[in-house]
């Protein structure tokens, strides 16, 4: 994984979101990409924490500038998508991210290759290095395009 962010205080690499782990500073990283991933499957949470957890990062990437998420919420094994993806799905088109998500793509709407894919690389070229992973669509992830910081809807 290259490196996202390093701290304005002693130049290490260090988390995006966390304290330094070198000197413990709690300044804002100097970020070195404007697109991350966010996988909120990890520790398999409840979808309401799941939901609390994709707040609470849109709220900390967007106050760090960063421009663009690729969301993996997964598909669920049920076949007909998981818990946490419509939810995160009926959030989203519920406006209720709104002041910091400009833009929303759910992962089967933009193959590789695809007039979609390509008119979306073209808004944010960061997303090509995710993007390219998924050669017909993704039902597993959803792209975010943050609103510029300090613009809310």
């Amino acid at each position: 994984m290259p490196q996202v962010a390093e701290c304005p205080e002693c130049g290490n690499p260090r988390p995006l979101f966390e304290q330094c782990p070198f000197c413990a500073s709690k300044e804002s990283p100097i970020l070195a990409v404007d697109t991350i991933e966010i996988n909120l499957k990890v520790g398999q949470p409840l979808v309401e924490e799941a939901i609390e957890s994709l707040s609470t990062h849109l709220r900390n990437a967007s106050e760090l500038g960063i421009k663009a998420i690729v969301l993996i919420h997964g598909y669920g094994s049920s076949g007909e998508g998981g818990n946490i993806k419509k939810a995160v799905h009926h959030a989203l088109e519920s406006n209720y991210f709104s002041d910091r998500v400009h833009e929303y793509y759910f992962g089967e709407t933009v193959p590789y290759g695809s007039h979609a894919y390509h008119a979306l690389i073209k808004k944010r070229p960061g997303l090509k290095a995710y993007l390219k992973r998924f050669k017909a669509g993704n039902s597993g992830v959803t792209v975010l395009l943050l609103n510029a910081p300090g613009v809310y809807a």
